[in-house]
């Protein structure tokens, strides 16, 4: 059933079938419906690796994008986490 709030559904059926987050995917299939798509995602600058983070660092980030359990959770299970938000 289509979502009236997707711009471009195919884009988003792609991103969903590579897993990206339902969140994720109705954000750049958004993004990319005005514009050319060689040019999405090529507008913001450059963050560093998650893995030269800090387990602190890393849970501050998780924290601010609300997922949940992230007091439990590794270096590696809030770095799989915070990509799949």
């Amino acid at each position: 059933m289509p979502n009236s709030s997707i711009k471009d559904e195919g884009q988003y059926r792609a991103l969903r079938r590579q897993g990206a987050s339902k969140e994720k995917a109705a954000r750049i299939a958004n993004a990319s419906a005005g514009s050319s798509r060689s040019r999405t995602g090529r507008r913001g600058g450059s963050a560093g690796s998650y893995e030269d983070r800090s387990r602190k660092d890393l849970y501050e980030k998780a924290k601010q994008v609300g997922i949940d359990g992230r007091s439990s959770m590794s270096k590696q299970e809030l770095i799989k986490a915070l990509r799949n938000h």
